[in-house]
């Protein structure tokens, strides 16, 4: 399934070092866009994987995490206002 994942941390005292975890945790299964936005395609089991370990360093009272998911990347239309980035060129 494709999934379009983006993120808010409250950047308190402890916030930067769950940005960083929460960063690196997404990277390993998504494609980094754009701030805290990540895209890409993922298995349920992975998915899965994915949410447990964020679940680790999202603090439910303090920071927010969306998943948008998609049968597959090619439902999917985006269109650019403003800059374009290479790192999202395979969306028509």
């Amino acid at each position: 399934m494709y999934i379009i994942l983006t993120y808010d941390i409250k950047l308190d005292d402890k916030g930067a070092k769950v940005w960083r975890h929460v960063f690196k945790i997404c990277k390993k299964y998504l494609t980094h866009i754009q701030n805290s936005v990540f895209e890409g395609e993922l298995t349920k089991p992975l998915l899965e994987k994915l949410r447990l370990e964020l679940k680790e360093f999202i603090r439910s009272d303090k920071d927010s995490l969306i998943v948008f998911e998609s049968k597959a990347e090619k439902y999917t239309r985006k269109h650019f206002w403003g800059m374009e980035d290479d790192k999202t060129s395979n969306f028509f």
